[in-house]
């Protein structure tokens, strides 16, 4: 698993600030709970960038990055890639990688892996600055995916070592959106879980090994503490 070194954040607080470092913005912020979404990197393709960005540049300028990600979304979420995640001991891998410092450097609130991609309702806690939280998934992950499929390739079905021909294991961006208030949070949460009914791949979101949705979580306490 990461490092158990919680205790030291690597990098001073930024409250509340948008930062971008590449195709989409990012904002950081303590005092928000976070909806994070990552991608296998062969979940989207230069050329389906190319596509959205063609489909897009009609529109008035203000309403480009909202269908922008929402076109983005629309196509991973589609299925496309190796999708990796499927396999029972990744998603495990990912489940777990993803809750270990639950606690330490973050609130987790709900959560689903799906076989390109994973969804995580989060709050950031003490100086942890969300860009780094999510680096830390990707990065220890990343390690545990490129070293299974390598020991598993001979029993593997090709499409899934596919992967191994990427740069890196995980799109370099990654999708936030903070949460407003409560009635964010809690469709934020249905959506979260509903994803794998969306697929196709269940029935009930309960039915989905991978998620929280079998958990039953009161949350009143976080809602009382959401934003306004």
């Amino acid at each position: 698993m990461p490092s158990n070194d919680a205790s030291k954040p690597p990098g001073s607080w930024l409250p509340q600030t948008w930062q971008s470092r590449g195709y989409l913005p990012h904002f950081q912020s303590k005092d928000h709970v976070q909806h994070v979404t990552v991608h296998l990197a062969d979940s989207l393709p230069t050329s389906a960038i190319q596509r959205i960005e063609e489909l897009i540049k009609e529109m008035p300028e203000p309403e480009q990055p909202v269908e922008r990600r929402k076109q983005l979304q629309d196509w991973m979420d589609a299925g496309h890639g190796s999708c990796v995640l499927e396999i029972d001991a990744l998603a495990k891998q990912m489940e777990e990688t993803l809750l270990h410092f639950d606690g330490l450097r973050y609130r987790t609130l709900a959560w689903v892996i799906m076989p390109n991609h994973f969804h995580i309702l989060f709050q950031p806690t003490g100086d942890w600055l969300l860009s780094k939280i999510v680096a830390s998934w990707k990065k220890f992950s990343a390690r545990a995916i490129r070293d299974w499929l390598k020991a598993n390739q001979e029993i593997c079905d090709p499409r899934y070592t596919r992967l191994l021909n990427c740069k890196s294991i995980w799109q370099p961006e990654y999708f936030d959106r903070y949460i407003r208030n409560s009635e964010h949070l809690k469709k934020t949460e249905d959506y979260i879980h509903q994803n794998p009914v969306k697929a196709g791949l269940v029935a009930k979101p309960r039915d989905w090994p991978w998620s929280s949705a079998s958990l039953h979580r009161e949350h009143d306490t976080l809602e009382s503490q959401a934003p306004d």
